[in-house]
């Protein structure tokens, strides 16, 4: 995020894209509504009426699979009406000439849109001149926009509003990507990315290769990794044994459970010669596993965290974890060295101040300061106690070598697989707020599962119910040309006619067996929010009910819990 979570409340106008704060992230929800409560202007773009829907001034609801091509309308109306900052565009900013020239084709306006992302040419107009003209402006977006096939164009486009409007650089203003997970921006942090060192630096760099070899005392490779999906492809596909992946090392990941086209991931990890697990729950993956690695939890442990604003966090252990468990990074010092590499550290302490030393942005962010301070947010260049972190990113300059903001464009194209007669229907992945995530820490909670639990629900506007002649919690098969589920049906008016949508925490209600594996060419993220689906009605409730709790029963059962010592309770 350009800018802290607590700058968010300070915003004259918030555009929500394809973002639900109110499941994913409540307390970042809190936020935007102190905003408005302020008296700031809230625009959401989202398929779903979402909870930000209910408090915006201007719901853009929008067809699933049309981000790029609603932004150009807003970027068409802004450049049109010239709305946009002049100044700030001449001073900061390349590529605007090459931008223009793209958002400004007759095919990118209001009126020749409408249809296509079903929101009225008045409304995005409306739109467009409220985020341009209230100030400053903030857009904050989710996963509704990084899972498509061209997500890193819809953020690119989402970069281009606010640079041409001037809204970044300046507080409570900018490009807010709100990360979906805990520490998902750590893990990036900390370089377990394929293509990254710590802080963001590249592989292929070969100043930075040579900084880490001496600090690290060995070789080191100068080519990317493999993205996590790609993997079905490297063992699947690839034809040469010393390219194809042979081990796959899993730890506080289930893609037997996230990733899409769960029958090529289970394909994939049946093939492997072997497969670790290293994590606090048995979960879908480990049933795959030949070894598993049981590790400590948030609590059992000390550590850092980074918040989705840039922000790392101490957590403090509060008790012992159980016989047999060990540290994260305890368990991987102890195979490095049975491989060959002496790994040794006293604590996390001395790990954070070997990472932190290497990484420009994050050196001066100490254990003292954060415990000081409670939080410091990088980049934070120096040890000095003065230098508290940064908040606002990009005052003044961008961090670009020329220190200007590049404006870019490309065309819109429509998400890889569309609705048919023999699947009629678009499935889109959702978040709730019951369970988190995979639901490998929620669904181990006993009073979390009695609210909730298995096969989930599949959301469906009322009239498609009505057609499929389907009533609230029958259970249904949701069928794609990669697998089924079975859920239950939930009547509702916040999805469009034609569209559905599932959470993806469900064994049974797996919405993973129904996803495609159509991947951005630059992210490597998955088209979670959009392929094509058909619905069926199951006239033998009574077969359906039982299939549910039976193969629940089955895999609780195959993840070693004592079913039966639980029903007893």
């Amino acid at each position: 995020m350009t800018n802290g979570v607590h700058e968010i409340e300070d915003a004259k106008c918030i555009l929500n894209y394809g973002y639900n704060g109110a499941d994913s992230h409540p307390i970042v929800q809190r936020r935007i509504i102190r905003a408005k409560q302020k008296g700031a202007k809230i625009i959401c773009a989202d398929p779903r009426v979402v909870e930000a829907a209910r408090i915006a001034d201007i719901h853009l609801q929008l067809k699933g699979g049309t981000n790029l091509l609603l932004v150009y309308a807003l970027s068409n109306v802004i450049y049109r009406e010239k709305l946009y900052d002049e100044a700030f565009i001449n001073e900061r900013t390349t590529g605007w000439e090459d931008f223009v020239k793209v958002i400004d084709q007759d095919r990118y306006t209001p009126e020749a849109v409408e249809k296509t992302v079903q929101i009225p040419a008045e409304k995005i107009r409306e739109a467009a001149r409220m985020y341009a003209t209230t100030k400053p402006a903030a857009i904050l977006y989710g996963m509704g926009v990084c899972q498509f096939g061209q997500a890193v164009d819809v953020v690119k486009g989402l970069a281009n509003l606010a640079m041409m409007t001037g809204n970044i650089g300046k507080w409570a203003s900018g490009v807010g990507p709100v990360r979906g997970q805990n520490n998902v921006q750590g893990a990036c942090d900390m370089g377990a990315l394929p293509n990254n060192y710590p802080g963001y630096q590249a592989v292929t760099d070969p100043a930075v290769q040579e900084k880490f070899e001496k600090a690290w005392g060995v070789k080191l490779s100068n080519e990317n990794g493999t993205p996590l999906t790609h993997v079905p492809e490297k063992v699947l596909n690839e034809k040469d044994p010393k390219k194809q992946l042979h081990a796959y090392w899993i730890f506080g990941e289930d893609p037997a459970q996230t990733d899409p086209d769960l029958e090529e991931v289970r394909e994939s990890l049946r093939k492997l010669d072997l497969v670790i697990v290293q994590d606090i729950f048995m979960n879908k993956t480990a049933e795959f596993a030949d070894v598993f690695l049981p590790a400590t939890t948030w609590c059992e442990h000390d550590g850092v965290y980074s918040c989705c604003d840039r922000g790392f966090q101490r957590v403090r252990k509060v008790i012992e974890p159980p016989k047999g468990v060990r540290l994260d990074w305890d368990i991987i010092s102890e195979v490095s060295t049975k491989m060959g590499y002496k790994m040794h550290y006293k604590n996390t302490e001395e790990i954070w101040d070997e990472m932190r030393k290497l990484c420009p942005n994050f050196i001066g962010a100490t254990y003292k300061k954060m415990e000081e301070y409670g939080g410091v947010q990088w980049p934070c260049k120096s040890e000095d106690m003065d230098d508290k972190g940064t908040s606002t990113l990009h005052v003044g300059k961008f961090s670009a070598k020329d220190g200007k903001g590049k404006f870019f464009a490309t065309e819109w194209r429509t998400p890889k697989e569309l609705e048919s007669e023999e699947f009629p229907y678009s499935l889109n992945t959702v978040r709730e707020v019951g369970h988190y995530s995979c639901r490998t820490m929620t669904g181990n909670c006993r009073l979390l599962r009695s609210l909730e639990d298995e096969p989930g629900w599949i959301q469906m506007n009322k009239k498609d119910c009505e057609k499929l002649g389907i009533k609230e919690g029958e259970i249904v098969k949701v069928l794609s040309k990669r697998g089924w589920c079975m859920t239950r049906c939930l009547p509702t008016e916040r999805m469009q006619e034609g569209a559905t949508a599932m959470t993806y925490q469900w064994w049974i209600g797996a919405c993973n067996e129904l996803t495609i594996a159509n991947l951005d060419p630059i992210s490597n993220t998955p088209e979670y929010k959009y392929c094509a689906v058909n619905i069926k009605k199951l006239n033998d409730q009574d077969w359906a009910e039982n299939y549910v709790k039976t193969e629940y029963r089955n895999i609780r059962s195959r993840m070693g819990i004592d079913v039966e010592a639980k029903e007893a309770k």
